[in-house]
């Protein structure tokens, strides 16, 4: 390699790291992360210090299919049976309402802009049904970022994860057919019919192949118990799915998103630790993944009316997005906080609507629209900067939506609750003590007698002269003689692990389960030779689980 920028290992690594930091400064002004993701690629991309250029991006594209592929396949675990049974009609709705308004309002009102400059009425047309049509995606990938980062959890935030995800689909269904009706109105070639076809190719194709491979998953899952090997045999098996999409032409987030919904509706109680467990996994992927989308991002000179559209686009598409989201929530008596705040989280543009745009560009390359641009170039043009424009308006619209909606916080995890609270939370404080001068018979009926596993001796003064646990009774037991005439004091052991009442709850827990340790005595935090009380293992998860109950009540 000619330098160090050549290597695709550090390229990533600068990715990586880069969109941490800018993710940390973002988050510390209020912003999303992702947005912080999105501006580090701008820095070094193509816009800014071209750090990473075309080339490296065309030689990272597997990467961003194995980004998606990820991408599809946590959002589908986020779907479940129920949900749609119950939702389902309001959720087909507000998909088709919101879907269709933006792709008729972006359609018209560029159709207006590009007929005034160029004059030519099936250009002009063909260019409106193809931008409406990508108008109608919305980026799975920020939105759920943004629901995961706030932990947000209730009906409108279900609405929004099911409409995102559903999205996809309808925009691709969209520009199948948008595309066919470009080029029978520019040209001599393409059909409705081949659109259709294609369609139920990429689409159909997807989610059979999805299916088929999620129940292939579910009959490993019988006997495989690690969730670690079966992390690896899932990324083993999307990175299949994948590859067979992209050859084949099919979907690869509507494919890996159907692996997804199949795993958790069929093996939910399997699947629940390999869906958190890919959740970490992630991470550095999502990162990479919108520096990439930041870097490939480019501004050349571009004429004014471009801007014209630009502009009519992200406001029409906004609120179509907005208006048709409240429209089809009204119509199905959705609850209010998802008439009123949904369209505000379904505004980001990505992926999905960028790969629409090259596609086009490929297919209506030869026609141009004014001297040195053709159709396809203008709509590269246009979707790449409407999506910069939208993944930083996006993000933040859903970060919005759920606060607003009062939903976000909700998605508490019982680490969530522990780090919470302190020992003096949980602490037994009916302390059951033991004197050093005690015989063994008085300790064998205090171990007998009492719910307990590890008991503080104390001496005279009250102060703890160390500890008695079970395991100091084994090597005695068949000795019952001495029972009698031996005292705690002989086999009690040194006091190694304690812990105060203001001690954070989540760190003593992690250090007992480390530690392998049921029970542990809490000393006064002042006096540590005093015991005040005794940390349980069970009493702990119980009261975790009752203020997580309440908390989500």
């Amino acid at each position: 390699m000619d330098s160090l920028k050549d290597s695709i290992l550090f390229l990533l690594g600068l990715g990586i790291f880069g969109g941490m930091a800018g993710a940390w400064f973002f988050q510390k002004i209020r912003f999303p992360q992702v947005v912080g993701y999105i501006a580090i690629g701008l820095i070094i991309g193509q816009a800014g210090f071209g750090i990473i250029n075309a080339n490296d991006i065309a030689e990272l594209k597997t990467f961003n299919l194995f980004a998606l592929g990820i991408i599809g396949f946590l959002v589908g675990g986020e779907l479940e049976i129920e949900t749609f049974k119950k939702y389902g009609r309001q959720f087909a709705a507000i998909l088709f309402a919101e879907g269709l308004l933006s792709c008729l309002l972006v359609g018209v009102t560029s159709f207006i802009i590009i007929n005034f400059v160029t004059h030519n009425t099936a250009a002009s047309l063909a260019g409106a049904v193809v931008l409406g049509s990508i108008a109608s995606a919305t980026d799975p990938a920020s939105t759920i970022d943004v629901i995961w980062e706030y932990r947000s959890k209730g009906v409108m935030t279900t609405a929004i994860i099911a409409i995102v995800a559903l999205d996809d689909a309808l925009a691709m269904t969209l520009y199948g057919l948008g595309s066919g009706v470009a080029e029978l109105l520019t040209s001599d070639s393409g059909s409705i019919k081949d659109s259709i076809v294609r369609i139920s190719i990429e689409l159909g194709g997807a989610l059979i192949l999805g299916a088929i491979v999620a129940l292939i998953l579910v009959l490993i899952f019988k006997w495989l118990v690690q969730a670690e090997k079966a992390v690896a045999i899932s990324i083993g098996l999307i990175m299949m799915v994948i590859s067979a999409s992209a050859f084949y032409g099919m979907d690869i987030i509507l494919a890996t998103m159907m692996m997804g919904f199949v795993l958790i509706n069929f093996s939910p109680r399997r699947s629940k630790d390999l869906f958190k467990l890919m959740r970490t996994f992630s991470i550095p992927i999502y990162v990479m993944f919108f520096v990439l989308v930041g870097a490939r991002l480019t501004f050349g000179v571009m004429p004014s009316w471009l801007w014209g559209i630009i502009i009519a686009y992200v406001i029409c598409r906004s609120a179509g997005k907005f208006f048709g989201a409240y429209f089809g929530a009204k119509i199905t008596n959705s609850p209010p906080v998802v008439r009123k705040y949904l369209g505000l989280g379904l505004f980001a543009q990505g992926g999905v609507a960028i790969g629409l745009s090259i596609m086009a560009a490929e297919r209506l390359s030869g026609i141009m629209v004014v001297d040195g641009m053709s159709l396809g170039d203008m709509i590269i043009f246009v979707v790449t900067t409407t999506t910069l424009v939208v993944q930083v308006l996006g993000p933040a619209m859903v970060k919005l939506a759920v606060k607003l909606s009062k939903e976000a916080g909700r998605d508490i995890t019982e680490e969530d609750v522990r780090a919470s609270m302190t020992v003096e939370n949980v602490i037994d404080d009916e302390l059951i003590t033991i004197s050093d001068g005690a015989s063994i018979t008085e300790a064998v009926n205090y171990f007998t007698e009492n719910n307990v596993l590890i008991i503080p001796v104390v001496d005279r003064e009250n102060n703890i002269a160390g500890i008695l646990n079970f395991d100091n009774l084994k090597d005695i037991l068949s000795e019952r003689d001495n029972w009698q005439w031996m005292l705690v004091a002989d086999i009690m052991q040194e006091m190694k692990d304690s812990t105060t009442s203001d001690i954070n709850l989540d760190a003593i827990y992690k250090k007992m389960y480390r530690l392998n340790i049921d029970q542990m005595p809490v000393v006064d935090n002042e006096n540590k030779n005093k015991p005040v009380g005794m940390l349980d293992m069970r009493t702990i998860r119980l009261k975790v689980h009752a203020e997580l109950l309440r908390q989500g009540a």
